[in-house]
């Protein structure tokens, strides 16, 4: 059994296969899955997961080079905005309206649903190169 780090098998296993560029997104319980993208489903109740418990465990495993945030997020969930800004620097935030980043979410590699239940609590983590 592993010791450290992510317990669940399939978000260890697409953390592992990661390459520079790929892309992971971490959504809400209401973000919509493009067919043939794979989705991982760790909602149990709507709120549990929280988008933030599931961002901060993938971050102390993944090389994050960059994210893309959805604009709507700033007006519509000032509290979610504000944690990611205090996560990640302004240069590493691609920010995008809502709309681009569902047309993005075509390109990731999984898609990890959480429970959240705030608006436009949805990220597109790409991946870094630790060297």
């Amino acid at each position: 059994m592993k010791k450290h780090g992510i317990l669940n098998s399939e978000i260890s296993k697409v953390l592992a296969d990661l390459g520079h560029t790929d892309q992971l997104i971490i959504a809400d319980a209401g973000l919509p899955v493009p067919k043939g993208i794979k989705k991982i489903d760790v909602a149990l109740t709507l709120g549990t997961p929280d988008f933030l418990t599931v961002l901060d465990c993938v971050m102390d495993d993944m090389e994050i080079e960059k994210i893309t945030l959805a604009n709507e997020i700033v007006p519509q969930n000032p509290e979610m905005a504000y944690a990611m800004q205090q996560r990640f620097s302004e240069d590493m935030i691609d920010w995008v309206n809502h709309e681009t980043l569902k047309e993005q979410s075509q390109q990731a590699v999984a898609v990890i649903r959480t429970g959240e239940a705030t608006p436009f609590a949805n990220v597109i983590l790409h991946a870094g190169v630790l060297f």
